[in-house]
């Protein structure tokens, strides 16, 4: 193509912007062709190319575990959500007390910057996350989104080995398998050739990978596998600056449940060699497992905790950071006395009011209760599925139910044949999951196992 000469001043003017290809009626609500095609023109959405292959289907409204859609696609306006829009919205939509926690801190102020200033739902979240985790961690910092809260956790272990003199200790250790969020530093330790991110291979900073950990939350520990974690931890101590994994279920990288005693071993295996352990449990976190975290599966406290996800019920973006003493007093006594971090929307006063009506009312019910009905139902609903052609394997611990085949699922094909069932599911990879809400009842949970079913069979 010819270089283009540009008159004077050009350089600095941006060009105008090209016309849109359709504008959103002026009067009443858009129709939902104006806004796919807009959608299309414009919206880039997770996981997908610009355009997107496929039209995303427009929800109109929710309420409970119910999406209702701007209009019927295959016989269906509602589906029954099975997905809790990402694992988060554990209460379903449209919660009385979660909708006027937001209403009572609105009128009040919806945000203040939390540099040199602080504010009432921000210190009773802090507290009531200190007062439900696992004993021992006491500092919290609230950070905008899971990915954040890691970056925040690795910078946490980093900066805590500079501030007492161990700058030298400054990789990181993890497991095949997992994930940890799409920014730069939790990149780094997501699956490195599995995952999503070995585009970045090459570039993303070089950490150390265990082998995936045997799958199986109730089989017997694999000694051998116990002893390769330790020896790599011993081999690397050094230079390592925390051990960093998913507890008992590795959600994004493949949804894979293993043995509590593999944390129990890393604490212990850290705790010799003078290395941290943080747990990511921003997708486990608040009952998810049947236990309210899991690491008490495993009876230990990591050095520094990561949560999001559920935190807020699925309202408002915001995810926490919890850490030790210990660490919180490293890193003031270094050098540089301050952790460097401060997102501007850090401790939002409208997603920690949320935050902390979400996570009291998720304790004033009877939410392993409800768990543990989920799981029997997932267990009962998705029995017959195991013997479907192409299916390699179903397994359910709590509110978490996969179906993994042999070979990558049609993702279309399996979600089409999810609505017809009247049900939302996203397939990826080659799995057909589901992670309800907690409060989906029977009907609706056998409707979410037939959804799974036949998008095993589609898929």
């Amino acid at each position: 193509m010819p270089e283009r000469t540009l008159p004077p001043g050009a350089a600095t003017a941006p060009p105008p912007a090209p016309p849109s290809a359709c504008t959103l009626s002026p009067e009443g609500p858009p129709a939902p062709g104006e806004l796919l095609a807009l959608d299309r023109q414009h919206v880039w959405h997770p996981y997908g190319p610009m355009p997107g292959r496929e039209a995303p289907l427009v929800v109109e409204s929710a309420s409970g575990v119910r999406l209702r859609l701007a209009e019927e696609t295959q016989g269906r306006r509602e589906l029954i959500d099975g997905m809790s829009s990402w694992w988060s919205a554990v209460h379903g939509y449209n919660h009385p007390v979660l909708n006027e926690a937001v209403r009572e801190q609105l009128a009040r102020m919806s945000h203040v910057m939390f540099g040199g200033l602080t504010h009432e739902p921000a210190v009773r979240l802090a507290k009531r996350l200190v007062d439900i985790t696992p004993e021992g961690l006491e500092h919290v910092f609230l950070a905008d989104s899971g990915s954040v809260s890691v970056e925040v956790a690795l910078k946490m272990c980093l900066q805590y080995w500079r501030s007492v003199g161990r700058p030298e200790k400054r990789r990181l250790l993890t497991w095949r398998g997992g994930y940890h969020g799409d920014t730069w530093q939790p990149m780094s330790v997501c699956d490195p050739d599995g995952g999503m991110h070995d585009l970045w291979s090459g570039v993303l900073p070089r950490q150390v990978f265990a082998d995936a950990p045997p799958a199986g939350f109730e089989a017997e520990p694999d000694e051998h596998y116990v002893r390769h974690l330790r020896e790599l931890i011993a081999r690397h101590a050094d230079e390592l600056a925390a051990v960093i994994v998913e507890p008992v279920v590795q959600g994004a990288g493949g949804m894979r449940f293993h043995s509590p005693a593999y944390v129990r071993a890393l604490r212990e295996a850290c705790d010799e060699h003078g290395v941290l352990l943080v747990l990511d449990e921003i997708a486990t976190g608040f009952g998810r497992t049947g236990a309210l975290f899991a690491a008490e599966h495993a009876g230990i406290t990591p050095d520094v905790l990561c949560l999001g996800k559920a935190l807020t019920g699925g309202y408002l973006t915001m995810a926490a950071t919890l850490c030790t003493a210990r660490i919180a007093e490293g890193i003031s006594q270094g050098p540089v006395p301050v952790l460097a971090h401060g997102p501007t929307f850090m401790g939002n006063p409208l997603a920690a009011a949320v935050a902390d009506a979400s996570v009291g009312l998720l304790l004033t019910q009877d939410w392993a209760g409800e768990v543990t009905r989920i799981e029997q139902g997932l267990r009962e609903g998705l029995a017959e599925t195991a013997s479907l052609p192409g299916v390699r394997e179903v397994r359910v611990l709590g509110a978490i139910g996969v179906v993994q085949l042999e070979r990558p699922v049609d993702m279309a094909a399996a979600t089409r044949a999810a609505v017809g069932e009247g049900v939302w599911l996203r397939p990826f990879r080659d799995m057909v999951y589901a992670m309800p809400p907690f409060v989906t009842g029977d009907e609706d949970l056998a409707r979410i196992c037939a959804a799974m079913h036949a998008a095993a069979a589609r898929g």
